[in-house]
């Protein structure tokens, strides 16, 4: 254990360890419903319809390296965890031996800008069969649970930001909603799903009175 922590902690394992941490933490953050499980997904969906023919950013580089069709935080994690795991290894069986001195800072980043790019090929084979899926479910969500009342997940809704969640007879679905910040939607709340926002992939819900008119 001791020889793993020092290893994770040393340079450049720990700046993939720092990022390997950060998106662990974030899917913990998603898990509660604080943050939107595909919350960069909005930027890339902007990219993508601001510049169709050629894309930039984030948006861009994923399209180039074929990194897209699900939700990027899933992509950022993959890329994370398999290039932490290269960095991890070339530490402990090759770099840890080497007299680099103050050259290990510049081959350190070398080694982790390799290391993504290295398991780019294996991302995108894992995410491959998972595109159908959540091809799937955007177009059986878009417009079909429109009238249906699902549960707030997150701790607020507003314009911008918020999560429900829709039963669905199987494991729920997640859903993006959005709402006047006035309504003050909390956890717990049921709200009617109203209309679908599709520049947001997201819906704008109303209560459940306003829905039937009281």
């Amino acid at each position: 254990m001791e020889l793993f922590i020092q290893t994770s902690l040393s340079f450049p394992v720990v700046l993939l360890s720092f990022a390997l941490c950060v998106a662990i933490l974030y899917w913990l953050v998603a898990a509660m419903g604080i943050v939107d499980v595909d919350l960069l997904d909005i930027e890339v969906d902007s990219s993508l319809e601001s510049h169709s023919m050629h894309p930039e950013g984030l948006a861009g580089l994923l399209l180039k390296l074929g990194l897209n069709g699900v939700p990027v935080t899933l992509i950022l994690t993959l890329l994370f965890f398999f290039s932490w795991t290269l960095c991890y290894f070339a530490e402990l069986f090759l770099l840890r031996f080497l007299p680099l001195g103050v050259l290990r800072y510049p081959l350190g980043l070398l080694v982790v800008a390799a290391a993504l790019i290295a398991v780019v090929p294996v991302v995108g084979m894992l995410i491959r069969p998972l595109r159908p899926l959540f091809l799937k479910l955007e177009a059986t969500t878009s417009k079909s649970v429109l009238g249906q009342i699902a549960v707030v997940r997150s701790g607020r809704v507003t314009l911008t930001q918020g999560e429900a969640t829709l039963e669905d007879g199987g494991a729920g679905l997640i859903l993006r909603v959005r709402a006047e910040e006035s309504h003050g939607f909390k956890r717990g709340d049921r709200v009617v799903l109203l209309e679908y926002l599709e520049a947001e992939h997201a819906y704008r819900v109303i209560t459940e009175d306003e829905f039937k008119g009281i």
